[in-house]
């Protein structure tokens, strides 16, 4: 059975990764071009480097974060490399009202939506969970809860434009290794979210895609500041990313991996030998590194 899976597991897993990687090959830019679109998070990482994607595509960009000074400088770049137009309203989204004032803001300045990047995040230590239960429900409100409620605010446009919904998430929402717990239940809840709410949308006809965005390791400023010390693997680029994001989104994706081949292949392993997935996650982390 060793024997097997040593040489089974690369094989299907790379299959695996051509397949969530591949069909990016169909996309072209122009499907992007006076689209409207909603992107969270987007002052800094993945979701600043969806935004100058988007804004060379020609799309309507309405972007959203915490920093205000941040966002002024990224919807001055977005403008430079062509947005059809590009504007912000700055509001961390564990407040209920954000919801409603973005999508109030898309329905005054474009009459609907096409596609929401859900792609925002709470801060969260990599380190052994200390029994703060007070940091898993703030990071619940803002990594899943705000999630949905600013899907659920979008919804009546994006039914009306057959539009999409796509969700940024990580293998830690799919795999539970050491020192993310509170980070890696809120991955799990969206991940249970968003596959139920697909479910019913095609039950009930309803023409909006959700694509699930499964990442792994990416050279964020925030991630290699938070695991680069135990981590011993080389990050992949987030301007690569931030492109596979919106190809998966405008394709209508059931699901990205990326990178590709190490995402598939390690939750193809965790279907078949769990155990020795966890055996291995453990003794790849430099756990001498970690604080308690």
């Amino acid at each position: 059975m060793g024997l097997l899976l040593k040489i089974f597991i690369p094989f299907l897993g790379a299959a695996l990764a051509f397949y969530f990687y591949s069909a990016s090959e169909n996309f072209n830019e122009e499907m992007l071009r006076g689209k409207r679109v909603i992107v969270t998070g987007a002052s800094s990482g993945i979701g600043e480097q969806m935004a100058y994607h988007l804004a060379r595509m020609e799309a309507h960009l309405l972007l959203t974060a915490r920093t205000e000074a941040r966002l002024q400088k990224v919807v001055e770049r977005c403008l430079e490399l062509g947005a059809a137009s590009a504007r912000y309203i700055s509001g961390s989204m564990d407040s209920p009202g954000l919801p409603q004032e973005l999508l109030r803001e898309a329905e005054n300045t474009w009459g609907g939506l096409d596609m929401l990047i859900l792609n925002h995040i709470g801060q969260s230590g990599f380190t052994y969970f200390n029994g703060d239960v007070g940091h898993v429900r703030k990071l619940m409100e803002i990594n899943f809860v705000s999630y949905v409620a600013l899907a659920t605010a979008a919804l009546p446009m994006l039914k009306e434009s057959e539009g999409s919904i796509v969700v940024v998430s990580s293998i830690a929402g799919r795999i539970a290794g050491p020192f993310t717990a509170p980070y890696s239940a809120t991955k799990f809840a969206l991940d249970g979210f968003f596959s139920s709410l697909r479910q019913e949308l095609i039950i009930d006809k309803v023409n909006v895609s959700i694509t699930l965005c499964i990442l792994g390791y990416i050279n964020t400023e925030s991630a290699v500041r938070a695991v680069s010390h135990v981590i011993p693997d080389t990050p992949a680029p987030k301007e690569e990313c931030a492109l596979e994001i919106i190809r998966a989104g405008a394709l209508r994706r059931r699901e990205l991996h990326y990178p590709p081949r190490a995402v598939s292949s390690t939750l193809l392993l965790r279907a078949f030998a769990p155990e020795l997935l966890d055996s291995i996650v453990r003794s790849s982390y430099r756990v001498e590194n970690v604080r308690r």
